[in-house]
C-alpha cells in the first residue's frame, strides 16, 4: 500500500523553541524533501507574517519537481463570509495546489477558544473547505484536537470530520494536538471514524494522522494510524516542533517501508534519510541527535567487545537493519569496554595494520580512560595510539619542556604567554608566542617550533575545543578532559587529552592533532617508496 508523506517543517517545525527559519532556510529545506520524494511539503501560513508569504511567491518558480505545495490556515471567523476573512484571501493569494485548512473537532475549544456555538463552528467547517473546493484545491483537513475532543464528546467530534468530508474536502487528517494519546486509543478511533464517514459521505476522503510527541509516542500513534487504515502521514524531519515537538517523519519511513512493509519513497530515495536529516539540522543551526534512530551517528554503533565479535561475523545479530537501507554505517567504537576486536575493526575501518599489536592498545587504552581520557569520540588519539604501537614507528618531534605564564596588571587586559622546547629533526628549538588565551598561545609557541621543519602544518587549524569535568565531585581540583578538532580543508580528526591540569590535557590534546597528519605523510612517502622498489 502506498502512504503519502505530507511534511511540516516549514511552519509545524519552525515553532520548536529556538529554532528560525529564513526564506532561504524554507527553499533549501524543501529541495531536500523533494528530491527525499515527499508528496507534499507545507509551507507555512500566509496570512501570519510576511515571510511565509514571500516563500509562496518564490516557491511558485518551478523549484520543485514533485512535491505539491500546501498553505495552511484556519477556518473562517465565526460571524464572517469566507470572501470577507483576511486569513482566507491570504491562503488564495499564496497560489498553491493545495490549501490545508485547521479546525476545532474539541467541544471544549469550540466553546471557550473560538468562543462560539457547535453549529456555528461546523457551519465554518463546511463553507470554508466548499469555498477552496469551488476553486479547484485540493483540501486538506486537519482536525485539531481530534483525539482529545472524541474522548470528550465523540458525537460532536465525528460530526466535525463529517462536515469537512461531505464539503468535499479530499483528505482528513485527524490531529493528537497535545500529544498525550496511546497507540491502542489512536487506533481504535481511527476505525470509528472510517465506519462513520462511510455510512455519512458518498465520497469517503483520505484519511490521514497528525501526532504530536508530548508522551514519547509519536511515531508509534502514527504507526498505529496507518495499520488502521490512514493512508495519509503528516510529521516534521528529526521530530522537530513545539513542547516536545511533532511525529518524526524520519524513523516513521524507514519503519513505514522497512518493517511494514509499506511503499514511501523509492529504495535510492530512503537511502537519502541519512543525509536529509543532517542536512536539515545544519539548515537549522541545530546539533543532529547522534543517538536518532537509523539517522544518528551513533546507531549503529558498537562498544562493547561481546557485540563487536558478534557484528564482526555477523552484522544482523546486533543490527536490525542493514545501515546502507537508510544511507548509514555500522561503526566499531573502542573504549575501556572493548575487546581486541573493537580495537582491530577500528583500526582496519582507518586502513591501519596492527601487526598483533591488539592487546598492546587495548591495555593502553584501558590505562588511559581509567584516567579521564575517552577515545570513542577521539578518533584522531586512537590512530595515534595504533601507530606509535608499531615498533618502528619514529616521532616526528619530541616535547622537552613547556611553560605557560599568565599576566593580568591592574585594569589591563589578560597576557598569555608560552614558551616551548621541542627536538625537531634533531634540532632543539625554543620558541615563545603571545594567544588570546593560554591554549591559544600554547599553540602558537608549537607551531612557530614545528613549522620550519614541516610547513606543510601550515594548514591545519583548530577547529573547536571542547572541555569537560571528569570527576565534578572533586571542585576545582577535577580533571578537565580536553577535545580539540583539528581541519585540514575538508579533512577533520578529534584528538584527546585529560590531566589535572587544563593546560596540560590542552597540551596532549595539541599534540595528538599536529602529530598526527605528519605521521599520516610518513606512511604515505613509506608505501610510494615500497610500491616504487
Amino acid at each position: 500500500m502506498h502512504i503519502l508523506l505530507y511534511d511540516t517543517t516549514l511552519r509545524d517545525g519552525a515553532q520548536r523553541e529556538g529554532l528560525s527559519l529564513s526564506v532561504e532556510d524554507k527553499l533549501k529545506i524543501a529541495r531536500e524533501l523533494d528530491i527525499l520524494g515527499v508528496h507534499y511539503i507545507e509551507g507555512g501560513w500566509p496570512g501570519s507574517n510576511p515571510k511565509d508569504a514571500e516563500f509562496f511567491q518564490r516557491v511558485r518558480r518551478g523549484i520543485l519537481r514533485h512535491a505539491k505545495v500546501a498553505a495552511f490556515g484556519s477556518t473562517r471567523r465565526a460571524g464572517s463570509r469566507c470572501e470577507a476573512d483576511d486569513n482566507i484571501r491570504a491562503l488564495v493569494d499564496a497560489e498553491t495546489p493545495v490549501v490545508t485548512l485547521v479546525g476545532k473537532s474539541s467541544i471544549l475549544h469550540v466553546a471557550r477558544v473560538l468562543e462560539t456555538t457547535s453549529a456555528e463552528n461546523l457551519v465554518m467547517i463546511a463553507e470554508s473547505v466548499a469555498y477552496f473546493k469551488q476553486r479547484g484545491k485540493e483540501v486538506v483537513y486537519d482536525a485539531e484536537h481530534f483525539f482529545d475532543g472524541y474522548k470528550l464528546d465523540a458525537g460532536y467530534a465525528l460530526a466535525t470530520v463529517a462536515a469537512a468530508a461531505a464539503a468535499g474536502a479530499d483528505c482528513v487528517v485527524l490531529c493528537d494536538t497535545n500529544g498525550g494519546s496511546l497507540p491502542d486509543d489512536v487506533a481504535a478511533i481511527v476505525t470509528a471514524v472510517q465506519r462513520h464517514l462511510a455510512a455519512r459521505t458518498a465520497n469517503v476522503p483520505t484519511l490521514g494522522i497528525h501526532t504530536h510527541n508530548d508522551g514519547a509516542l509519536a511515531v508509534a500513534n502514527a504507526l498505529a494510524a496507518v495499520r488502521a487504515g490512514c493512508t495519509h502521514v503528516q510529521g516534521t524531519v528529526n521530530g522537530y516542533g513545539e513542547r516536545c515537538g511533532n511525529m518524526d517523519l524520519i524513523p516513521l519511513i524507514a519503519n513505514l517501508q522497512l518493517k511494514l512493509g509499506y511503499h514511501c519513497v523509492a529504495p535510492e530515495q530512503l537511502r537519502r534519510l541519512s543525509e536529509v536529516s543532517h542536512v536539515v539540522a545544519a539548515v537549522a543551526n541545530l546539533n543532529p541527535d547522534a543517538h536518532a534512530p537509523y539517522v544518528g551517528h551513533s546507531a549503529f554503533a558498537h562498544k562493547g567487545g561481546i557485540h563487536v565479535a558478534a557484528v564482526a561475523k555477523a552484522p544482523e545479530s546486533y543490527q536490525h537493519i542493514d545501515p546502507a537501507l537508510v544511507g548509514n554505517r555500522m561503526r566499531v567504537v573502542v573504549s575501556e569496554l572493548a575487546g581486541r576486536g573493537n580495537v582491530r575493526m577500528r583500526a582496519e575501518e582507518l586502513g591501519l595494520d596492527l601487526n598483533g599489536n591488539e592487546r598492546v592498545v587495548l591495555q593502553r587504552i584501558k590505562e588511559l580512560e581509567k584516567r579521564g581520557f575517552q577515545f570513542e569520540a577521539a578518533e584522531g588519539s586512537f590512530e595515534m595510539l595504533v601507530r606509535r604501537a608499531a615498533p618502528d614507528y619514529e616521532p616526528p618531534f619530541e616535547l622537552l619542556d613547556f611553560t605557560v605564564v599568565v599576566n593580568k596588571h591592574g585594569e589591563n587586559d589578560m597576557i598569555s604567554q608560552a614558551m616551548v622546547k621541542l627536538k625537531v629533526c634533531g634540532e632543539v628549538m625554543h620558541t615563545a608566542a603571545e594567544g588570546a588565551g593560554p591554549v591559544n598561545a600554547l599553540d602558537r609557541a608549537i607551531r612557530k617550533a614545528l613549522l620550519p621543519h614541516y610547513p606543510e602544518l601550515a594548514d591545519v587549524q583548530l577547529a573547536d575545543y571542547k572541555v569537560r569535568i571528569v570527576d565534578e565531585h572533586l571542585g576545582t581540583a577535577a580533571r578537565p578532559r580536553v577535545l580539540i578538532e583539528s581541519a585540514r580543508g575538508e579533512e577533520r580528526w578529534s584528538t584527546v587529552g585529560c590531566s589535572e591540569n587544563i593546560i596540560e590535557a590542552s597540551f596532549m590534546a595539541l599534540w595528538d592533532g599536529l602529530e598526527l597528519p605528519l605521521a599520516r605523510s610518513r606512511a604515505v612517502q613509506r608505501s610510494t617508496l615500497n610500491v616504487q622498489r
